[in-house]
């Protein structure tokens, strides 16, 4: 796929066609903003462990940016897909409307990560005066590649809200939602956070950490070398009976945590609930430059206000102890509010070959978009945070 003279772009049917260096250089160009779920390693890991696939309905067609001195300028993690699984920004209802007024919806073409709803870049380039431009003539490439594999439309997941205004002022249509992510402000120990809150709620949540632990549960954090096979076996169970009951077959096998940890090892972090010298529970982290990236959760054993201590309040210790920005909890989940979790919008682009669905979509997105920025004000008011200097006091 040509775009002019002096740049050329290339489809990949897999990453492993692609050089690590030339991906991660225009993937994580910054190392202290590392994001693990961009890099390489990560995306490889899923194509080798056969968690995407045609089987899966995500079949790779990664794009490349050549520039006119021969080097990798822009990359885009592109997938042809055949269903709306794993994706976490519903279209469901696109592709019902679109399919009752005949046509065809699926398949078509998805730049994200799989199975990850972490913001991130997705149209990425090597810094450098021409970032933009070719940000712009790889996103064009993308719609032109949907055009000639006769998709129905091209969705770009979860990207960064700067790209994402530069992108939809090109023409995309702009579709926003809402997460929760925990924000350090710069404190030093889990009690200067809680500090902050409003004495109710830092009471609750002490009380809650104390119960989490009563039975006798004790928890342990392991990362690179510390995790062993066992330990990726006893999460695996976790994993598996936490996807069983909530969408049916899980998206991940147990190779790909095999993998993860033998390539981005340094990377993870296992927060393990272990009671009578056997684990219980835990929850899946990916540690970035500034931030920490929960992802997974299970259990075998119900304990009051567990989930809440492995996921959330660990999570948060963590970030504080290591000094990183924020903690992002993953999609869903307002109970993560009265946690100190605060509503944070995600963002995503569409483009559709059809003009009237187009149209369509585009009408909806903008009263969605008012909708979620309605929802996210008005949980704004119920975070824990202490709102005046009185609040605090005993009552």
């Amino acid at each position: 796929m040509d775009q002019s003279p002096t740049v050329k772009i290339v489809v990949h049917p897999s990453i492993a066609e692609i050089s690590p260096g030339d991906w991660d250089a225009c993937a994580n160009p910054i190392a202290d903003r590392f994001n693990p779920f961009v890099s390489h390693a990560f995306l490889h890991i899923l194509e080798e462990a056969g968690c995407v696939g045609r089987a899966a309905g995500w079949i790779p067609q990664h794009l490349v940016l050549t520039g006119s001195e021969g080097t990798v300028d822009g990359v885009m993690p592109c997938y042809v897909k055949t269903n709306s699984r794993g994706e976490y920004v519903f279209d469901y209802a696109f592709a019902d409307a679109y399919q009752r007024a005949g046509g065809a919806y699926y398949p078509k073409l998805q730049c994200a990560v799989p199975f990850t709803p972490v913001p991130g870049p997705r149209v990425m380039v090597r810094p450098g005066p021409d970032a933009e431009d070719n940000e712009r003539i790889l996103t064009r490439a993308a719609m032109q590649l949907a055009q000639r594999l006769e998709l129905s439309s091209l969705h770009i997941t979860f990207l960064e809200a700067d790209a994402w205004k530069r992108l939809g002022d090109a023409g995309l249509l702009q579709r926003t939602d809402q997460q929760f992510h925990f924000a350090n402000d710069g404190y030093e120990t889990f009690d200067d956070f809680l500090a902050c809150l409003a004495s109710r709620k830092r009471k609750a949540i002490r009380k809650e950490r104390a119960t989490a632990l009563e039975s006798g549960i004790t928890i342990e954090h392991l990362s690179g070398g510390d995790i062993s096979e066992a330990h990726w076996d006893a999460f695996y169970a976790f994993y598996t009976d936490t996807g069983d009951r909530k969408w049916g077959n899980p998206y991940l096998n147990r190779r790909f945590f095999s993998l993860l940890g033998e390539r981005l090892g340094d990377h993870c972090l296992l927060v393990m609930a272990k009671r009578n010298d056997r684990y219980i529970a835990g929850a899946l982290n990916l540690i970035g430059g500034d931030c920490l990236y929960g992802r997974y959760w299970g259990t075998i054993e119900h304990h009051p206000f567990l989930h809440f201590e492995v996921c959330y309040y660990q999570a948060i210790e963590y970030a504080i102890t290591h000094s990183l920005k924020r903690v992002e909890a993953g999609a869903q989940g307002d109970h993560k509010l009265a946690r100190g979790y605060l509503p944070t919008t995600t963002y995503s682009l569409h483009w559709f070959a059809d003009p009237g669905l187009s149209a369509a979509v585009e009408r909806y997105l903008i009263s969605e978009r008012r909708e979620v920025a309605k929802i996210g004000t008005a949980l704004s008011k119920y975070a824990p945070f202490k709102k005046t200097a009185c609040e605090d006091e005993p009552h």
